[in-house]
């Protein structure tokens, strides 16, 4: 996940000193914070955007998230430029270690060559984490990258079709014609 988290309209942050083992928890985002996400996802609509969750010790500092993210979305159909409405019911799962073991795994990466890993751990900074962007995060990948309404095709047509003959039926065909004319 990204950790460039300034310039978004949604943050929860927790004191990890105040997290209990085990703890268990709901967030739920207002209809401003739900307007300005719309806005960032490019999206028609936004309801009912929550998550549960549940945090686990992981040892060394680290936390360990398992949760559900439910939201409404309406987007736009990609061919009838139409509203496209659904409902998304996404788990979602996130480790929190603290910067400094961020920074020293990520240098540790570096320097063996490796590839990054997909589901890089979000950071406890100042004794906080941040549900907010996982929230949001989670929603933005989560979404149809290509609503299509229901019925909907793709096909093109641009009248119709001709019947073809035998003849008619290589691209020269079309050559031989217009040069009859």
């Amino acid at each position: 996940m990204s950790h460039d988290t300034e310039h978004l309209p949604f943050s929860r942050p927790l004191r990890i000193d105040e997290i209990k083992d085990g703890v268990s928890g709901s967030i739920e985002a207002t209809a401003a914070e739900m307007a300005a996400i719309a806005n960032l996802l490019d999206l028609k609509g936004l309801e009912d955007l929550a998550m549960t969750y549940r945090l686990f010790r992981a040892g060394a500092g680290r936390l360990r998230l398992k949760g559900e993210l439910k939201a409404k979305v309406t987007q736009t159909c990609i061919v009838s430029l139409e509203p496209v409405q659904s409902e998304l019911d996404v788990p979602v799962e996130a480790e929190f270690w603290p910067s400094e073991m961020i920074a020293a795994h990520k240098e540790s990466e570096e320097e063996q060559g490796g590839a990054l890993i997909a589901d890089w751990p979000e950071p406890i900074s100042d004794g906080k984490i941040d549900l907010g962007p996982l929230v949001y995060e989670t929603l933005a990948t989560s979404l149809d990258p290509y609503p299509k309404k229901e019925g909907v095709s793709f096909e093109w047509s641009q009248g119709a079709e001709q019947p073809r003959s035998e003849a008619g039926t290589s691209p020269f065909a079309a050559l031989g014609a217009w040069k009859r004319r």
